[in-house]
Formats: C-alpha cells, sequence, structure tokens
C-alpha cells in the first residue's frame, strides 16, 4: 500500500509507509466513532473510488498515542485532526494516525481526510455500475471488525445524471453536481457497525411495496420489473412472520433488495444484496428457500442488535440460520424445520470430526472461514432448537421476544440472551449455556488462541 505523507508545512514530499515500535496496532484500540460523513464519487467504468470524509470519535481511556483503523488499499493524499496535519502509516496491515500528544479520555475529535484509489475487496461491477458487498473499510476509512463500535453514517454519492442510486437509511436529496452529474445525500437512521454500511448505484428496475408501517423496494439492473416482483415475492410474509415472532417490527422504515447477478448473499444497514442464483426458480421449493429470508432476519440479529465483539458472533448469525428453519417450518410445515436444523447439524458434526469443534462464544482463531461458520453459524442455530426443546414453545418465543426488545438498538453479549431466556423461562440455564456457549477450560483451546 502507499501512502503520501504531507509534512507540517503542507507539503507532500514523503512517499511510502513506516512502522510504529512498541504500540497496539488493534483498530478501535482508545477511542469510538461518533459519526462517519464521506462525499464519495464511485468510478464505474474503472472500479475505483474518490472520498473526502470526516470523522468525529472520542477518546475512551487516557493517554491516547494514536488512531488505528483498518488498512486498505486507498491512498490518502490529505490528513488532518482538528485542522492539524498527520501523516497516515501501515503496520501490522493496520492503517494508522500517530498523534503528536497523548490524549486524555473523552476528548472528541474531528478527523479530515482526502483519499482515493481501487478498493481490494468489496466493490463489485453490476450490469450498469456498482455495489458494494460486505468490505466497507475497503472504500472508505472505518473500524470492520469492531461490531461494537456503533456509528451513524452520512453519504454524499455523487454520480452520472439520470443514474439511481442505494445506501443506507433514507435518500435526503439529489443535488445538481458538476460536469453534468448529481449527488445523492444519503443518512442512517440510528448508529450502525461499520461493517453494514454500503451503496449502490446503477440504471435500476424498481418496484415498490408495504409490509406493515414499512416500505419494501426492490431494485435491480439485470432483470425487469416482473421478474423483481416474482423473486421478491416472500417478502411481505417474511416480515409479517419475523414482526410476529420476535416481537417487533421490522425496524427500518424502508428496506430494500437489490437483485444482481451470481450468488451474492449480503445484508447490508436498511438493505440487501441478493443473487439471483441463490433464490429459488420455483417458489415452492423449500430447500432453496433460505436467502431472502436469512439477510432479512439480519436486520433484527447483526444490525439492529449487534455482538458486542467477534467472539459473540454466532449471535448474529446462529440466530439467524435458526430462524430462516423457523419460517420454513411456518412455510412449509414441521418437516422443512427438521430439514434446516439437520443440514446445520450435519455441518457441525463434520466439523467436530475433524477435531475444530468449538464452544460457540470461542476468542480464537479458527483455521477458516469454513469452521467458523459450522460453530458459529450452524452449532449455533443447533443450539437454539436444543434450547427450543428444553423450554418449550412459550418460554422459549417469550425469552427471545424479550432478547429483542430489551437490547434493540445495542450490542449484547451471551449472557444477554441466557438472562433473556432464564427470566422468560423461570430456569437456570447455567449448565446448558456453560456446555454449548462458554464451554471448559481447555489447555489445547487456550494455546490455540
Amino acid at each position: 500500500m502507499r501512502w503520501i505523507i504531507c509534512s507540517l508545512l503542507g507539503i507532500c514530499s514523503l512517499q511510502g509507509s513506516y512502522a510504529i515500535a512498541g504500540t497496539d496496532h488493534t483498530p478501535g484500540q482508545g477511542f469510538e466513532v461518533l459519526s462517519y460523513d464521506l462525499a464519495l464519487t464511485p468510478d464505474i467504468e474503472n472500479a475505483s473510488v474518490a472520498g473526502h470524509e470526516v470523522i468525529r470519535l472520542r477518546t475512551t481511556e487516557d493517554g491516547v498515542r494514536q488512531f488505528v483503523f483498518t488498512g486498505n488499499a486507498l491512498d490518502i493524499t490529505q490528513a488532518t485532526l482538528d485542522g492539524a496535519p498527520l501523516a497516515p502509516g501501515i503496520e501490522s496491515g493496520s492503517l494508522i494516525f500517530r498523534l503528536p500528544k497523548a490524549l486524555r479520555r473523552g476528548l472528541t475529535a474531528t478527523l479530515d481526510l482526502t483519499y482515493q484509489g481501487h478498493p481490494a475487496r468489496g466493490l463489485v461491477r453490476s450490469e450498469t455500475g456498482l455495489y458494494t458487498s460486505y468490505f466497507a473499510c475497503e472504500w472508505m476509512i472505518c473500524l470492520q471488525d469492531q461490531f461494537g463500535d456503533k456509528a451513524r453514517l452520512a453519504l454524499a454519492l455523487r454520480v452520472p445524471k439520470g443514474m439511481k442510486t442505494l445506501s443506507v437509511g433514507r435518500l435526503v436529496s439529489i443535488q445538481s453536481g458538476p460536469d453534468g452529474s448529481e449527488v445523492h445525500i444519503w443518512r442512517s437512521p440510528r448508529p450502525y457497525s461499520a461493517y453494514l454500511y454500503g451503496f449502490a448505484v446503477g440504471r435500476f428496475n424498481r418496484i415498490d411495496t408495504q409490509a406493515g408501517v414499512s416500505r419494501l423496494t426492490y431494485l435491480s439492473d439485470s432483470v425487469d420489473a416482473s421478474i423483481l416482483a416474482r423473486r421478491f415475492a416472500p417478502t411481505p410474509d417474511q416480515v409479517h412472520f419475523l414482526s410476529r415472532k420476535l416481537g417487533l417490527s421490522l425496524p427500518v422504515p424502508t428496506y430494500s433488495q437489490l437483485l444482481v447477478e451470481g450468488s451474492e448473499a449480503q445484508e447490508a444497514a436498511t438493505f440487501s444484496v441478493l443473487g439471483i442464483d441463490v433464490l429459488p426458480a420455483d417458489p415452492g421449493a423449500p430447500v432453496d428457500d433460505w436467502a431472502i429470508v436469512h439477510e432479512l432476519t439480519h436486520q433484527w440479529f447483526g444490525n439492529l442488535i449487534t455482538c458486542e465483539t467477534l467472539q459473540d458472533f454466532w449471535l448474529n448469525e446462529g440466530l439467524t440460520v435458526f430462524m430462516t428453519a423457523a419460517w420454513k417450518e411456518h412455510r412449509y410445515g414441521r418437516d422443512a424445520y427438521e430439514a434446516e436444523i439437520a443440514v446445520a447439524r450435519t455441518r457441525w458434526e463434520k466439523a467436530s470430526a475433524k477435531g475444530l469443534d468449538r464452544p460457540l462464544a470461542w476468542g480464537g482463531r479458527y483455521p477458516s472461514l469454513g469452521a467458523r461458520r459450522a460453530i458459529q453459524y450452524s452449532k449455533g442455530a443447533v443450539f437454539m432448537d436444543h434450547l427450543r426443546s428444553l423450554l418449550g414453545e412459550p418460554a422459549f418465543w417469550k425469552g427471545l421476544r424479550d432478547y429483542v426488545r430489551k437490547n434493540a438498538g445495542g450490542t449484547v453479549t451471551s449472557i444477554d440472551l441466557e438472562n433473556a431466556m432464564e427470566a422468560a423461562s423461570g430456569r437456570d440455564l447455567h449448565a446448558s449455556f456453560k456446555e454449548w456457549v462458554f464451554g471448559e477450560p481447555d489447555s489445547k483451546l487456550s494455546a490455540a488462541q
């Protein structure tokens, strides 16, 4: 990665990166982000970006000597903190802004950045434009894996006139830009974790419909409106089902689904990106009916209620896989539910046979993404099925609804789910959570961390 370093005189005189010895390079250490305000110009033809970003942050401990963000392949051409120039650097894969003096706890500051470049990941070409997929901190400066650090996003997208855009929250306004362009300004309805940020630009066909108090929007630049309507036809019923079972209406006023080519299946704050290959060709086929409801469920588990750290990621994914099975039970019958749980159990058992079983809230490193998913997605869903059988229908669903309502808008750890289930059932669940979630102390597991 290349960086342009500006001296205190404002003269760009050095290009490269430097190491900062003896410091913690963990992104987000010692501070929290309050908001990201981003003006972004995506180059559709070259799949590149140019941006001006203002980050408001606050220190959370004394003696902060640097601000560390997720590293990426962008070139920062100017950086200031409260108006004073800063020199960015890369160490251990992280983007580091070294401060001229230590800061005490509770101070707010403004980091102002200008950058450009080709994101290494997270920016994908569509038929007529671009869309993002998961890796927000490849096309902007942010904290990718600090799930507990939720911040508001304001995004101004400069695009060719006539293009449509999609992003987090609400399209506030469209303004005239230079050279025949338009600036589409989007604002998030609440703070979100940065991995949930995203946008799309293209010449989209569009359908709007309603599910309760929320508007549903279907978009695509690869299929016409009739196919959009048919492919996303289950969405309103899924919204009603999830709202009823989880005790809280769809937590966004507008939820959009972008249909693209391929097998994409990715949630973002207030919208999802879905590839046509992951949607069932036959609307009545239960085996293939998972992607729409899975990504929709993340509007509750993951987006509204977010695991505090990656250690409790199963609270995002395991609960979502379980609710996908619950939807299938509602739509197709008990056999469909059992089949979905059986798929999850098989994936977990295969990982276990390879010696890769872990407690759900294990904090170590998995050898592969597949191993992580076998535990946090699949074993997590099987554990929720276990709790359902153990507690019975009324207590289980009451516990889940109480968990959602109490923690809406916040961050959680596994103990929050245990507390909700114990309160709803009147039972001591310590043994079950110890067996499945927290695990016994194990020297081998500790060494693997």
